[in-house]
Order: C-alpha cells, then sequence, then structure tokens
C-alpha cells in the first residue's frame, strides 16, 4: 500500500520544532518568550498563519460533499488484485472523508466504503457543484 498518498500538513512560517518563522527564514521567537514586542510579533504571525489555515482548497473530499445526494459512478484501481483490477461502483454520495467516500446504490440497496487511494474518477450525470475555496464549518 502506498503510505505517501496523504502526506502530513504543513504549515507556513512554521518548522518541525514548532517555533515560528519569520518571512526571512530566520527565528521569529519561540512561543514561550515573553519580551511585548517578540510577543506582539509572534502574536501577528500566529493569527496569519490562522486565517491562513480557515481557508481549505479544493480537494477531491470537499467536492464530493458539495455533491451529496447525487448519483455518481465511481472508477477504482486495485493494482495488487489478481480478480478485479479495475472495478466502477455507482450510488449516491453519502458521505466523504480525507480517505474515503460512502455511497448508498439504490438498485441493490447495498452501501459501500470506498477508499479514496483507490479512486482513479468520478463521473456524474448532472453538473457538478464546486467551490474552489469551500467552508466544512459553515
Amino acid at each position: 500500500m502506498n503510505t505517501n498518498y496523504y502526506s502530513n500538513p504543513t504549515y507556513p512560517n512554521l518548522n518541525t520544532s514548532g517555533i515560528q518563522m519569520s518571512a526571512m527564514g530566520g527565528v521569529a521567537s519561540s512561543p514561550s518568550q515573553s519580551t511585548s514586542n517578540a510577543s506582539n510579533n509572534n502574536l501577528a504571525v500566529m493569527q496569519a498563519t490562522n486565517n491562513m489555515l480557515e481557508i481549505e482548497q479544493s480537494y477531491i473530499e470537499n467536492i464530493l460533499r458539495l455533491n451529496k445526494g447525487k448519483l455518481a459512478t465511481f472508477y477504482m484501481s486495485f493494482p495488487d488484485s489478481v480478480d478485479w483490477r479495475d472495478k466502477t461502483f455507482t450510488g449516491i454520495i453519502e458521505a466523504a472523508g480525507r480517505d474515503h467516500i460512502i455511497i448508498s446504490d439504490p438498485k441493490t440497496g447495498r452501501w459501500y466504503l470506498l477508499l479514496m487511494i483507490y479512486l482513479d474518477y468520478v463521473d456524474f450525470d448532472e453538473k457538478i457543484n464546486y467551490s474552489p475555496e469551500y467552508y466544512p464549518n459553515n
């Protein structure tokens, strides 16, 4: 299995030790520094970073969430399988997460939990709801 499919998130101006970095690449201050000037600078960097993190980009799971309730066909590839290398699943989008999709087949009544790592593409019979900036908390 490919464990590099979802990499760990990286955040702007933050190195691996949790110390805020300045725009020039140097250390601005550590979060526990107590001088007022450094604290104000650190607070401004943290607020700017937090504001950037609130906006999610158009990831597949967000696009699928915007199309919840629609009928779609999911084309999946299972490279390690001998019996069925490529398979399609048709159903109504019930939920989508970072690494999975849940669909229900209205014809058979079956529910499927599909892993995103095997997804090639999705085919819709109607217009796709799409927003380049998706806000999951709204």
